[in-house]
């Protein structure tokens, strides 16, 4: 059976692909992607967009799916790839995560890349971390210093760097049956609905389902390890 998406964009999620198309200055691809997930909202077919953005119906159908399924960002980049080593170890981009959530430093608004390149420099061991490094890190976490309305964590000294290393290390430690370890975490989950009630099963009949999915909201998933 193929399944259809169906996009149905927000006006936040309108105005934020408008404004990546309007920019020009981003990728191509994501700019094509914006493109057909504006177009499908629009209630444009796939093969109508394939012609006007210049792209695979292919590619639609995976931009689509990626953004019913999971969320706009999700459609609009890339995943990452397997490649080379990760330029920060695990501790290390807690300790990123963490200091982005603090104050900034005194006489600054807020936390830029460049700052945080230089202070995970002076924290750590690393002679050199480049700006698209920590971007990318934070974009991974969906860390956003630039925006004001966040939890902050009042100072990262060594008190707060020894404390977190020591739940990274019992996270890190082998298991132990006498000693077990009970992680609890949150996570909000995208819902997806069918656009119209399955068929029941009749005589000679089998349960038949429609191919079209459109996102039902979310809800917040509480996993207990």
């Amino acid at each position: 059976m193929n399944i259809r998406y169906v996009v149905e964009l927000t006006e936040a999620e309108r105005e934020e692909l408008r404004a990546v198309v309007a920019k020009g200055s981003q990728l191509a691809r994501k700019v094509k992607r914006a493109q057909i997930l504006l177009a499908a909202d629009a209630g444009s077919i796939d093969e109508e967009i394939a012609r006007n953005v210049v792209v695979g119906t292919s590619t639609i159908y995976r931009t689509k799916r990626r953004f019913v399924e999971g969320a706009l960002a999700d459609a609009l980049h890339d995943r990452q790839r397997p490649g080379a080593r990760r330029k920060l170890s695990g501790k290390e981009e807690a300790l990123l995560v963490a200091t982005a959530c603090s104050k900034p430093p005194a006489g600054r608004a807020r936390w830029t890349l460049e700052l945080l390149a230089g202070e995970v420099l002076r924290l750590t061991e690393h002679k050199q971390l480049s700006d698209e490094t920590v971007r990318r890190r934070l974009h991974e976490k969906d860390i956003k210093p630039w925006q004001k309305k966040m939890w902050c964590v009042p100072a990262i000294d060594g008190e707060y760097v020894a404390r977190m290393e020591d739940v990274l290390d019992l996270y890190a430690e082998e298991p132990e049956p006498a000693r077990p370890v009970v992680c609890f975490d949150e996570s909000p989950t995208q819902l997806i609905a069918e656009k119209r009630l399955p068929l029941p099963a009749s005589p000679g009949k089998r349960e038949r389902y429609d191919y079209e999915y459109k996102r039902n909201g979310t809800a917040n998933l509480f996993v207990f390890l």
